[in-house]
């Protein structure tokens, strides 16, 4: 072809060059590579970290988390409390990211669809503790009347962003189902951001929402890459392939705190990395005898094999080897000063494997027993090698131990379905309290009022259960603290599930971002900025 017939082509190109080139330029996308992918978008369906962390980029709730899980007013700009009756103002004029004004009914609309929400993991009925009744007396007024005096609800309402009764209703009976929200369709929120698209496995995508009532978030778009390997994902870093990346190895941290051109963040989180123990029924899964058969009863109902088992962890030499030190070693489920953690449980035990190995044998198995822990892989920090260097310290005490870890939704849909009999898993109170723990994992199971949604070891403690009952109608900050500590001293007297360590959230980024760490340890993008 003609020089004179190719110019006009390659003027079209380059123009295009540099018009995409100008795009690229003043676009302002922010990629963040998570360690985990969300199971699912409905931000009713499972209380699971990675779900929470984008579901509240989508949707506000009344109130809202700080840092240290404090509340803070949110879609309600007040609050006031009279007895048994809360009631919060809305933000006037209030929008959806598609428009449409956000009421009071639209919040009698997703508490009402809570309960509703089929096959949960984890329910968020957990945070719906005491309300017996949720009204909209106008349409900038939600009333909420209580059982009984409950000083937790603020607390608790900072777990339930609000949906769009006009988007989310549908003709199951919880309206729009957990498969068409993960697929966008009802996901319509207040927050800062608005869904475009999720490709499983792949990325997920939100777009700021030009309806946000508060601050304008710093991106245009903000993009998730799933990544769960934390040498690939500081690899991307380093790539430049991302910007901003979740819990790097803890191996690399002292090189990447080096790096000029990085900037690392940690902050102390309250996630209790724990072992829970089947307490229910005389069998239970994965425990057999030295000799392979099954053993006549279930060695975990015994409170000397569960103290052995407890006993033979080193925690502090866990902490130093396996976690690089970005852990504190745990006595109870949650750190001390937070409310309800007990003054009494602030240093773990030192390890007694000879007192273990006694244990044991006055239970009755003086040559152990055989014993596969459930582990995921890729969920916590260094969560595998956790698992590994645990079944390696029982071992040593003569519960021969072999591990079972698998990718996080595996895992999860084998601890639902009650398939170990020794898990090692997490779990990160977001409201900072100690009555969010032991009503999600150790009270016993009650799907009506929303208690023990995630306790699959099924322990059961009638008077552990009184305690934290009875601080829940307790007005008194130190009082009901009082009440919970000693909730939590009966637990882990009774080694109800075994403390291990609280992680430490780590994140890195480019140098010229910057982002407050939180202590539930979710990346919230709409807070991640430029450096000044």
């Amino acid at each position: 072809m003609p020089m004179r017939h190719l110019r006009p082509l390659i003027a079209a190109l380059a123009a295009a060059t540099l018009a995409g080139a100008s795009f690229n330029l003043h676009a302002r996308d922010l990629v963040v590579a998570l360690k985990t992918e969300p199971s699912s978008m409905d931000p009713q369906y499972h209380a699971l970290t990675p779900n929470i962390q984008l579901s509240q980029t989508l949707l506000d709730p009344l109130t809202c988390a700080d840092a240290d899980s404090a509340p803070k007013p949110c879609l309600a700009e007040s609050w006031k409390v009279d007895g048994t009756t809360w009631t919060f103002k809305l933000r006037p004029n209030l929008k959806f990211s598609d428009g449409t004004p956000l009421t009071a009914q639209d919040v009698v609309f997703t508490f009402d669809r809570v309960p509703k929400v089929p096959n949960s993991p984890s329910s968020y009925t957990v945070y719906l503790q005491q309300i017996t009744k949720v009204e909209a007396p106008d349409p900038l007024t939600v009333r909420i009347t209580t059982a009984k005096p409950y000083p937790l609800v603020a607390t608790n309402l900072a777990n339930l962003p609000i949906l769009s009764a006009k988007a989310a209703s549908g003709t199951a009976p919880e309206g729009k189902t957990t498969t068409e929200l993960n697929a966008g369709n009802g996901l319509v929120g207040a927050g800062p951001y608005k869904f475009v698209s999720w490709k499983r496995g792949s990325e997920i995508i939100f777009e700021r929402n030009p309806h946000y009532w508060g601050p304008k978030p710093a991106w245009d778009r903000v993009i998730y890459r799933p990544i769960t390997n934390p040498a690939a994902r500081v690899a991307a870093l380093l790539a430049g392939d991302v910007d901003l990346v979740e819990d790097p190895p803890t191996d690399d941290l002292a090189r990447l705190q080096k790096d000029p051109k990085l900037t690392v963040i940690t902050k102390p989180s309250n996630r209790i990395i724990y072992v829970a123990l089947d307490q229910n029924g005389e069998q239970t899964p994965g425990i057999t005898g030295p000799d392979g058969k099954p053993l006549p009863k279930n060695p975990m109902l015994d409170k000397r094999v569960r103290e052995a088992l407890s006993l033979a962890i080193d925690r502090k030499a866990l902490v130093d080897r396996i976690m690089g030190g970005v852990a504190t070693p745990a006595a109870q489920l949650l750190p001390y000063p937070m409310e309800g953690a007990s003054d009494k449980l602030t240093q773990a035990a030192k390890p007694d494997p000879e007192r273990a190995k006694a244990l044991l044998k006055e239970a009755g198995y003086p040559n152990g027993f055989n014993l596969v822990l459930g582990a995921p892989n890729g969920r916590y920090i260094n969560d595998s090698k956790v698992a590994q260097t645990l079944a390696a310290m029982w071992t040593r005490i003569g519960v021969k131990t072999t591990i079972d870890s698998n990718a996080p939704p595996v895992f999860f849909k084998n601890r639902d379905s009650y398939a170990y009999s020794a898990y090692l898993a997490g779990w990160s109170t977001s409201t900072g309290e100690m009555s969010n723990t032991l009503n999600a994992l150790l009270v016993t199971p009650n799907k009506e009022k929303g208690l023990g949604t995630t306790n699959r070891s099924r322990y059961s403690n009638p008077e552990m259960d009184r305690l934290v009952d009875a601080s829940a109608a307790v007005m008194d900050a130190g009082k009901r603290s009082a009440l919970l500590a000693k909730a939590s001293e009966l637990a882990m007297a009774d080694f109800a599930m075994l403390p291990v360590h609280f992680e430490h959230s780590v994140w890195a980024m480019k140098k010229g971002l910057t982002m407050v760490g939180r202590s539930d340890q979710m990346t919230m993008v709409q807070y991640v900025t430029p450096a000044k």
